[in-house]
């Protein structure tokens, strides 16, 4: 029997990385799309590069696209590459769109022109809900995104719908809210907390400066969410799922857990300061994750308190 074969766009990033272990154990040839570029960030698939290839291809070039799609014949395609950093969105509003938003549209045109029978999986994000409708989200909330990553996400969403609907083609949507893992970007705020408590443990730095404390979001963990991703390639037929916790925290209970763990008063060491505020803010998203429970089977296992103390420990064992 010949193996299954997926396409990871991404594939260096935090899902990216954890998604190509997953499918690895379950036997797949995993290829991962880098861009071509003269510095390589590759620390988050060091540990499994000798047991899956790379190839150049890049979201901003239709042609690499389609070579790629002929060259390797992918039955499944997971697009997690993006210009994913909210704030950066505001400095790059066309570049995140180049990336985000028309980038899943070349990659549709590309498995639709070589073949119409490859699963695709879009990423989509709780940042299209933005200024929320209701709470919590559900795969039917009406979108109304507050940045330039959010309106990205918006158009990759409804173009992946868009050829699912006029081509026939098994292209997917999943709906991710917060997800965190020690292989968080330093600049996502889990990470920047978690690895500012260890340095200040380690007596590395004597403060942490902070924006709002009062944002409020659903946070999992990576590691669970790409399974959701691979569960819903599986599927008889091709659908869009909300995967989240349901659960929601502050930035300060965020705080406040990886303090503890290290047994630190947070409130000694954390300062306020507004230049990491954002334009315009999402107080509070919450995801509904009832769907991808009943029709995946789908559910979290890693709490947030748990994923927290895990990515302080990590942070701490690194800075040693």
């Amino acid at each position: 029997m010949t193996k299954p074969v997926a396409l990871i766009t991404g594939v260096t990033g935090q899902d990216g990385s954890y998604l190509a272990e997953f499918l690895l154990d379950r036997g797949y040839r995993v290829v991962g799309m880098v861009r071509r570029a003269s510095s390589e960030n590759f620390e988050r698939i060091q540990h499994i590069t000798g047991d899956f290839e790379l190839r150049q291809g890049d979201l901003l070039d239709q042609l690499s696209l389609i070579s790629l799609m002929k060259e390797i014949q992918p039955s499944e395609v997971y697009n997690l590459a993006a210009q994913s950093f909210v704030p950066t969105s505001w400095e790059q509003p066309t570049l995140t769109g180049e990336f985000t938003a028309l980038g899943v549209t070349r990659m549709l045109e590309a498995i639709r022109l070589v073949n119409p029978k490859i699963r695709f999986y879009q990423a989509s994000s709780s940042e299209m809900y933005g200024k929320v409708r209701e709470t919590p989200q559900t795969e039917l909330t009406p979108f109304y995104p507050r940045s330039p990553y959010g309106v990205a996400k918006c158009y990759g969403h409804y173009i992946t719908v868009n050829y699912r609907e006029s081509y026939d083609l098994f292209a997917v949507s999943g709906i991710l809210f917060n997800h965190e893992s020690p292989r968080r970007g330093l600049e996502f705020v889990t990470r920047k907390v978690t690895d500012g408590v260890a340095r200040i443990k380690l007596g590395l730095a004597s403060e942490l400066r902070m924006g709002n404390l009062d944002a409020r979001r659903d946070w999992g963990f990576a590691g669970d969410y790409v399974k959701a991703m691979w569960l819903m390639l599986q599927q008889g037929e091709p659908d869009d799922y909300v995967v989240a916790t349901g659960v929601s925290h502050s930035v300060k209970d965020l705080v406040q857990v990886a303090f503890d763990h290290v047994g630190l008063d947070w409130q000694q060491y954390v300062k306020l300061d507004a230049q990491f505020l954002r334009p315009a803010e999402v107080d509070l998203l919450v995801g509904d994750a009832s769907k991808a429970r009943e029709k995946l089977g789908w559910e979290p296992e890693v709490s947030f308190e748990q994923m927290i103390r895990m990515m302080v420990d990590e942070d701490i064992k690194r800075l040693q």
